[in-house]
């Protein structure tokens, strides 16, 4: 069974998240972004494993800590999609214009794309290319307990901001209504930032895709 924790790190209070199989007690760590220090303590209060890091887009706030945490456990990094190369070539850019200490430039071990699938133990996660708020954004879907980490393609009653280099304000939609809310108005997910919610809410109250914005 899958199992997981949100881990709130970096000034963005960006929710990190620790997946693990409770039946290896294997682990991935999804956009670990900063604060190493809480991650690694959460890994070791459930005993658990990490296996690889996976990363739903490379603003710094979701991937500071990608190559600390990969070094420290030495572990493949997968993700995001390649379309997201410049904003990785950027992070010393970010790392001076946001203040990160320990965020530094890394190469994934694989890319991702729509209709790919990243394993840990018995689990196995679907993988959805849905750009917008960045080109190369993924999101990922536990198909068995109706459970996403969508990064920051969508929150609770909003959606991720689109005026960053290379997003786009209409794919980002598209990427929502086609590619996320086909999974089932039941689906919890996992925002990059804030509460959790569910796609059958959005679809309800959410100011910008819900089914009565036309």
């Amino acid at each position: 069974m899958l199992q997981y924790q949100i881990i709130p790190v970096t000034p963005f209070q960006q929710n990190c998240t620790l997946f693990w199989c409770d039946k290896t007690n294997q682990a991935v760590v999804v956009d670990p972004g900063g604060d190493c220090d809480l991650i690694i303590q959460a890994i070791k209060q459930h005993g658990l494993t990490l296996c690889k890091i996976l990363l739903t887009h490379a603003h710094i706030d979701h991937a500071g800590a990608t190559h600390a945490l990969s070094t420290r456990f030495n572990v493949a990094i997968e993700g995001p999609h390649k379309e997201d190369q410049f904003w990785i070539d950027l992070i010393p850019e970010q790392k001076e214009r946001f203040g990160f200490t320990d965020a530094e430039h890394f190469t994934p071990d694989r890319w991702l794309n729509q209709g790919d699938k990243v394993n840990f133990g018995d689990i196995e996660m679907e993988v959805y290319f849905c750009p917008g708020h960045t080109p190369g954004h993924v999101v990922f879907f536990h198909r068995e307990t109706k459970l996403a980490q969508v990064g920051d393609v969508l929150f609770k009653g909003s959606i991720g901001r689109t005026d960053f280099p290379k997003g786009d304000h209409k794919t980002l939609i598209n990427s929502i209504k086609n590619n996320l809310f086909p999974l089932g108005n039941d689906v919890r997910f996992i925002p990059g930032h804030g509460p959790m919610s569910t796609f059958g809410e959005e679809r309800k109250n959410n100011p910008f895709v819900g089914d009565s914005v036309r």
